[in-house]
């Protein structure tokens, strides 16, 4: 992976866009302390996806943004783009279509990272697993920072282990394997919960089945219950209606029958009496009778087993003696056969004799033939298989001659191609080379002039946040004056409420004094003191029967004790109370309890506190005594205050309202322009980026065409080199092809030697035949001489045999046939004796 390009903009030191050309070799940035090196290899870092803040020397990500100074302003964002060589094609797929890669890393305040790779949004994943296959990353120890050569010479065999692994290019395989891993640990424990899950729904499923089951054989069950029911009960009714019909015919029968019954009862009662009369000697007759015929049954039963038994033993006797002649004609059957076997196995032991005269002389001549085929075939696969070699070799010859004519035709064939194409190519890149020479100045003219751009759309980028930022200021400051307004004049209005809710409860239904009277603010609870509850009464005119009436004057009164201060002067109030305010006097708490005994009739001392002193010598401290009426005009006070300091907040309000939508509108008016300014901006950006991508192109079309202008030259003369060298061999090969002997001659004797073979073989074959025929026929004759040899015994044998089976056959017959002449007279003609016997006596 070789890095081409490193350009930041906002990151850290780097305010302005910054490009930093890493050319082939050698590239070294030099600088005193603070110059802001380290920034650039934590910008390296931080486009590879770093994530931790203490790497890049912050406490948090968005400290990379530059925070501004004394002459500059903070920026909004910070962005690093790392531009790859991407000739040898290593990117992944999506983005492996052009020579160079551009990876870019944004932050901006408070939305944090994003990634491009190839102008494409990816993940940070996708950046860290990029260079993590190309055996780098964030994290390599090929970016050495300050103070690692120390770590890396104390580090763990852990850490070794990792700086080796990258060094072998594995630690993409580690992380991809790490992820792997994981991938496959969650997707076992979804394949786990998939098969509970399964398994939860086939329990389900198999007792949803049941249950539907079971529904729909209870449905047919029941309509097929309710249809059995509806039958059964036709059918009872039916049998009932049909059994009703027959028991009342059958009770008219049974009517009838008992009639008939009753008369036939009584004749048989007639029938029995004289048969009862007639029984006795007949039943001594019938017993007489029965035992006689019962001996004469018992008798003739025994005649019947023995009959029956004489007869089977004489047909078992004729059985047997038929059995017999039966196995007489087996025997002399087989005896006859017998003599006819052994006369043809005689004749043909005779003619096997005949057969085997001058058998072993036709056996060695078959033999002797066979011998002299197979020695000339032998003879003739020898000189065929030499013969078979030479041409072999012959044709290997001809063949590699000819392949290597062929070959050098082809090879100078494809020169004389590839020399066109080079040519052609040749022209290709020198006319690619010139336009890319002309492109490549008109993009950095392009990159030049939007370089400028972007510089001023950054000034004014600038200037538009930091006025923005003092109107943000000054609008947050009036929000919350404008909150803080009108958070009090709510707080008076919900105060001013409640207290005149309150006063308008307490007010009475009549024209009570109390809310005529006006105090000043201190002197409330000495006028609730004076007055208490007479102030509640409303003033009235003469005819009314309680209040306030108006009296004129008093036209002489006594004046109120040296010191006593009239509480009129503290209050405005109707003319009804004039007589009785005249008669009141403020004092201190003090002076009050020694100025009581100077008071005259009606007179009345008051403090500010509330204390009350009389001129009767009635006292009453406030705290022992607090008024209502104190308390009604304190409360009619306080509203009248709040009424007041509720216009004047609300008049505050009001002016902190249009102060603030005033800046609201400039700062709207501000956020739009810097909207613009930063969009102007970002396409000042793009232009910039679009701008070096296509001085990149151009400068990698030149260095392409170039090259493949050197490369088309040194290949056309390497195909002129190889055409000629391929018209050597082709002339070479051709000599060659003309020195060899002629290849057709040789395969065509190499036929007639094969022609002659297969007929060696086939004479070989017949006489081989021949002799093993003769020998198999010799072996077949010995074989069937022993064989009828052991038949002639076993013949001879069974003749004997049969001989003698027959003479006991015909013993025993004779022997059967007399026993049967015996039973068949003795037995029968005893049996017919006793059975005449017996019918003479049951007649």
């Amino acid at each position: 992976m070789r890095f081409s390009r490193l350009r930041l903009n906002g990151f850290k030191s780097f305010v302005d866009p910054t490009d930093l050309v890493i050319r082939e070799g050698l590239t070294g940035v030099v600088g005193p302390n603070g110059c802001g090196k380290s920034n650039l290899l934590e910008a390296l870092r931080w486009v590879m996806g770093e994530n931790r803040p203490t790497a890049m020397r912050g406490g948090g990500m968005e400290d990379v943004i530059f925070a501004g100074s004394a002459s500059r302003a903070a920026r909004n964002f910070a962005e690093v783009a790392l531009v790859l060589d991407n000739s040898e094609r290593l990117a992944p797929a999506g983005f492996n279509d052009s020579d160079t890669l551009e990876i870019v890393r944004r932050i901006t305040r408070d939305a944090g990272s994003a990634y491009k790779l190839g102008g494409k949004d990816v993940r940070a994943r996708d950046v860290q697993m990029l260079f993590a296959d190309a055996s780098t990353g964030a994290h390599s120890p090929a970016l050495v920072r300050q103070g690692q050569i120390s770590e890396l010479i104390n580090a763990k065999p852990r850490a070794r282990r990792r700086v080796l692994e990258e060094a072998a290019g594995i630690s993409g395989l580690y992380q991809r394997r790490h992820e792997a891993e994981l991938r496959l640990n969650a997707t076992e424990q979804n394949l786990a919960r998939v098969d509970d899950v399964i398994e939860q729904l086939a329990a389900q499923l198999a007792a949803l089945a049941r249950q539907a089951k079971q529904a729909a054989r209870y449905r047919e069950i029941g309509a097929a219950l309710r249809r059995a029911e509806g039958i059964l009960v036709w059918r009872r009714w039916q049998q009932a209606d049909s059994a009703r019909a027959g028991a009342e015919a059958a009770l008219r029968e049974c009517t009838t029958e008992a009639a008939r019954a009753e008369s036939a009862a009584r004749e048989a009662a007639k029938a029995r009496e004289a048969a009862e009369q007639a029984l006795p000697p007949l039943r001594e007759e019938d017993g007489i009778a029965a035992a006689v015929l019962q001996r004469a049954q018992v008798e003739r039963d025994t005649l019947d087993g023995e009959e029956t038994r004489a007869r089977e033993a004489i047909r078992t006797l004729e059985a047997r003696i038929k059995q017999l002649g039966h196995d007489l004609d087996r025997e002399s059957g087989l005896s006859g056969d017998a003599d006819e076997t052994i006369e043809r196995l005689v004749w043909e032991s005779e003619q096997l004799e005949q057969a085997a005269q001058g058998h072993d002389a036709r056996l060695e001549e078959a033999a002797e033939a066979a011998r002299l085929a197979a020695a000339e075939l032998a003879r003739r696969e020898a000189e065929l298989d030499q013969h078979n070699e030479d041409v072999a070799r012959l044709a290997a010859r001809h063949q590699s001659a000819s392949r290597m004519r062929d070959d050098a035709r082809a090879e100078a064939e494809a020169a004389a191609r590839e020399m066109a194409r080079a040519e052609t190519e040749a022209e290709a890149a020198q006319a690619a080379l010139a336009r890319a020479e002309a492109e490549a100045g008109e993009a950095g003219v392009a990159q030049a002039t939007a370089t400028a751009t972007a510089e001023a759309a950054e000034t004014t980028l600038g200037e538009a946040e930091s006025a923005r930022a003092e109107v943000q200021t000054r609008e947050s400051e009036a929000r919350a004056a404008r909150a803080a307004a009108e958070g009090e004049a709510g707080a008076l209005e919900a105060e001013v409420a409640a207290l005149a809710k309150l006063v308008a409860r307490e007010a009475s239904a009549g024209d009570q004094l109390l809310d005529r009277l006006r105090v000043e603010r201190g002197y409330e609870a000495a006028i609730g003191a004076a007055l208490a509850d007479d102030l509640r009464a409303p003033e009235i005119d003469a005819q009314d029967a309680s209040g306030w009436v108006t009296l004129p004057p008093y036209e002489a009164t006594a004046d109120l004790p040296d010191g006593a201060e009239p509480i009129a002067l503290y209050i405005e109030a109707p003319k009804a109370l004039a007589r009785r305010l005249s008669q009141i006097g403020l004092v201190s708490r003090e002076a009050g309890a020694a100025m009581q005994a100077a008071l005259r009739p009606g007179q009345r001392l008051v403090s500010r506190e509330g204390d009350l002193w009389r001129w009767d010598g009635f006292r009453a401290a406030a705290d022992d005594l607090p008024s209502a009426a104190a308390l009604r005009l304190q409360q009619l006070n306080r509203l009248v205050e709040l009424k007041r300091d509720l216009e004047d907040a609300r008049a505050r309000a009001e002016g902190a309202r249009r102060a603030h939508e005033t800046l609201s509108e400039r700062l709207s008016e501000l956020t739009g322009a810097e909207q613009m300014a930063r969009e102007a901006r970002k396409q000042a950006d793009r232009q910039v980026i679009e701008a070096g991508r296509a001085l990149s192109r151009a400068e990698s079309d030149r260095d392409r065409a170039a090259s493949a202008l050197e490369q088309a030259r040194a290949a056309l003369e390497r195909h002129r080199e190889q055409a000629r060298a391929a018209g050597e061999r082709c002339e070479q090969a051709e000599a060659a092809i003309a020195q060899l002997d002629d290849l057709d001659a040789a395969r065509g004797e190499l036929e007639r030697q094969r022609t002659q073979l297969e007929q060696a073989r086939t004479t070989m074959m017949t006489c081989r035949a021949a002799h093993d025929g003769l020998r198999r026929e010799g072996e077949a004759r010995i074989s069937r001489a022993q064989k009828i040899t052991q038949e002639l015994s076993g013949w001879r044998h069974r003749r004997e045999t049969a001989a003698t089976r027959i003479g006991e056959l015909a013993r025993r017959k004779e022997e059967a046939e007399q026993e049967l002449a015996e039973a068949a007279i003795a037995q029968l003609d005893d049996l017919d004796a006793a059975r005449g016997e017996l019918e003479r006596q049951r007649t």
